[in-house]
């Protein structure tokens, strides 16, 4: 048997803007255009750098889905991580779905660099995000934004988004 629940598009759906940075070595700020997308959906954005005193190799961003399953599961709000400190018997599995290179070689102070991601080139079978009313089991998805120094080093930041279902299939 399968369930598959259809959703209509959200009324509120605001853009996702952070600023990151590694004090006095690097400073970026990206934005992507909304939060919720449909599996069908592009992802866009920019990635602005505003001060970069490292020498950066690469820069990469990822899909990552992460199943939360047992006893004391916490439905959380976007941006929360979502396993509550219970006690409880919490399983936590991630995966990650997709990784895409964005940037190679050094940027430079100022340079802006453009993000599209189609959720429908997603090799894995993507769902909606998923919190069970019983908190028992929850499917979450995030962005993560990744940059490789060249001693290798990685600085991540990630930021949940929400899926959600718009046609059967």
């Amino acid at each position: 048997m399968i369930v598959q629940l259809l959703k209509s598009e959200p009324r509120l759906n605001e853009a996702i803007k952070m600023e990151v940075g590694i004090e006095e070595c690097l400073h970026i700020e990206f934005q992507y255009q909304k939060r919720y997308y449909h599996l069908n959906d592009v992802i866009e954005g920019n990635i602005h750098f505003m001060l970069v005193r490292i020498k950066i190799k690469y820069m990469e961003l990822a899909v990552i889905r992460r199943e939360t399953s047992g006893e004391g599961v916490v439905n959380s709000k976007p941006g929360g991580i979502g396993a509550g400190d219970t006690g409880a018997s919490v399983s936590t599995e991630t995966q990650t779905l997709t990784r895409f290179e964005i940037m190679d070689g050094a940027p430079v102070k100022g340079e802006v660099i453009p993000v599209r991601l189609f959720l429908d080139g997603i090799p894995a079978d993507l769902t909606p995000t998923y919190d069970a009313p019983n908190t028992r089991f929850a499917v979450r998805y995030y962005l993560n934004l990744v940059l490789v120094d060249e001693e290798d080093r990685r600085y991540f930041k990630q930021q949940e988004i929400i899926l959600w279902r718009k046609h059967l299939g």
